[in-house]
């Protein structure tokens, strides 16, 4: 079974590279599996350490998800790199364990409103979702993590503010439900940095040494100064897309997630090390934008790049 501590280390950083699978959401022109392995291996020699693959969807709706196969095979090929993949249902976990994948990512809703129109069942029947796919695993030949995603957890863009008493006890049913590690995701980009502390302190307080995952976009512009904030409040892995790629289907011209760039710019200035090279995510980059000509891609790192002339590094 895959441990907790070859993914997420206690005491460091991890960023996740989330541009494969959120930041693929909505595209209408996407990589190659080619591009996308070489995405991968461009990124990983730079020191990043997670990606997620993509989701387990039926390709016929999702054709950009189609080789996630090929891209967690890849990923598996390359020493100490980590794959992770989305299951929104039991097909698609056993599907997604019939691969060599570390972690499998499900999602439930914050509110029952949004958990409805996103996967047509209640937040009780996520949550048994989550149990069954922790039964799933635990009898299958591959042992991966299991992830139990909150989306919508800082506000809804259906039924608006979110408490955070809800968020913590879907947090608690979660974990009873056997999902290894959770996580918070401002997935529309609701707030600001005060409403990311609280909620981050909250989560952190809860899950004790066990960590957690804090899920940024970047819709409004304030995902650097949310991420800073969760920082700063306990949280140690951050979701983040190379570009920027991403966004939510209920969030209609959403500028994507947190820029993987800028947050290793962020972490590194507050005294984070992620043993990620900066410069060397610029190839990366170059590969994902040959890949994708029509996508626009964010980020002030690759406008700016690092400062040459101080030691910029906390």
């Amino acid at each position: 079974m895959s441990r907790i501590e070859d993914l997420y280390p206690e005491g460091r950083v991890t960023l996740r590279e989330v541009g494969l699978r959120d930041g693929l959401q909505l595209v209408k022109t996407w990589p190659s599996t080619a591009a996308k392995q070489d995405w991968i291996r461009r990124e990983a020699a730079a020191g990043v350490r997670v990606f997620e693959a993509g989701s387990f969807l039926p390709p016929a709706r999702f054709p950009q998800f189609a080789d996630v196969r090929d891209v967690i095979a890849t990923i598996e090929e390359i020493p100490g790199a980590r794959a992770s993949a989305l299951a929104m249902n039991e097909r698609a976990a056993d599907d997604a364990l019939q691969t060599a994948l570390d972690e499998v990512t499900c999602v439930v809703s914050a509110t029952e409103e949004h958990s409805q129109a996103n996967a047509r069942r209640s937040r009780q029947q996520a949550v048994a979702l989550v149990r069954g796919v922790v039964r799933q695993r635990d009898a299958s030949n591959r042992r991966p993590l299991v992830n139990a995603g909150i989306a919508m957890a800082f506000g809804c863009s259906i039924a608006g503010k979110v408490a955070e008493v809800e968020v913590l006890r879907l947090v608690e049913s979660l974990l009873e439900a056997g999902a290894d590690i959770v996580g918070i995701a401002d997935t529309v980009g609701f707030v600001g940095p005060k409403q990311v502390g609280e909620l981050t302190a909250a989560v952190a307080k809860l899950c004790g040494s066990r960590p957690f995952i804090v899920h940024l976009h970047d819709t409004r512009g304030m995902g650097i100064a949310n991420a800073a904030a969760a920082l700063d409040n306990g949280a140690r892995v951050l979701d983040a897309s190379l570009g920027g790629l991403g966004g939510c289907p209920f969030a209609p011209g959403a500028s994507g997630n947190v820029v993987f760039e800028d947050l290793v710019y962020l972490c590194e200035t507050k005294g984070f090390g992620t043993g990620i090279d900066i410069e060397a995510l610029a190839g990366a980059r170059r590969v994902a934008e040959a890949a994708m000509p029509g996508e626009p891609f964010h980020g002030a790192l690759a406008a700016a790049g690092p400062p040459r002339t101080v030691d910029w590094r906390a």
